[in-house]
């Protein structure tokens, strides 16, 4: 039996719903802890939103939620995601797009993303809940870390740093692809 997976966007109305409501505080608040305007959050929990990656961090960080609790979908026993199909958010500020692979279930604090980025502006990421980052690029080359001491990467090459500290993430190369691997304390 096949069961039809909600669209992105409903994904992200119904989590938003969901984690507000959890956190017992109202839009208006929820918009305030997370510098966004009130419209734009009442537009994302209606369904009819296009959030960027900046958007949904600052709200997952406003409810002390690990973002992938605002885009994974319930997930069937058996997954497949296909090269291309998956929930993707784009940045606002760089060509980079991560595509939420799994999210770890309540009782583990771990969520699997692709990164895809491009050449050009650069992709800086706020200190979010503690944790750590381990990435392995997969294609191109990157440099990413801790903006205070980022590292240049290239196919295979790991790093891990904490995901608390602001850090960013910048394509050397077209078409660079990394793994991300979100541990969540």
């Amino acid at each position: 039996m096949r069961t039809e997976t909600p669209s992105p966007l409903a994904t992200i109305a119904a989590s938003l719903r969901r984690e507000r409501e959890r956190a017992g505080i109202s839009l208006t608040a929820l918009a305030r802890r997370a510098n966004i305007a009130k419209s734009t959050l009442s537009q994302l929990e209606s369904g009819t939103g296009n959030p960027s990656v900046e958007t949904l961090w600052a709200l997952a960080v406003a409810l002390d939620v690990p973002f992938s609790r605002l885009v994974e979908p319930a997930a069937p026993a058996v997954r497949i995601v296909r090269a291309g199909t998956g929930t993707r958010i784009h940045s606002d500020h760089a060509a980079f797009a991560a595509t939420l692979l799994s999210a770890g279930p309540a009782h583990v604090r771990r969520d699997l993303y692709l990164l895809e980025l491009e050449p050009g502006a650069v992709r800086d990421a706020e200190a979010h809940i503690a944790g750590v980052e381990h990435l392995v690029v997969t294609s191109g080359r990157l440099r990413t870390g801790p903006v205070a001491e980022p590292a240049e990467l290239g196919p295979g090459d790991y790093i891990a740093f904490p995901a608390d500290e602001p850090h960013r993430y910048e394509a050397l190369e077209p078409a660079t692809r990394a793994v991300l691997v979100m541990e969540h304390h």
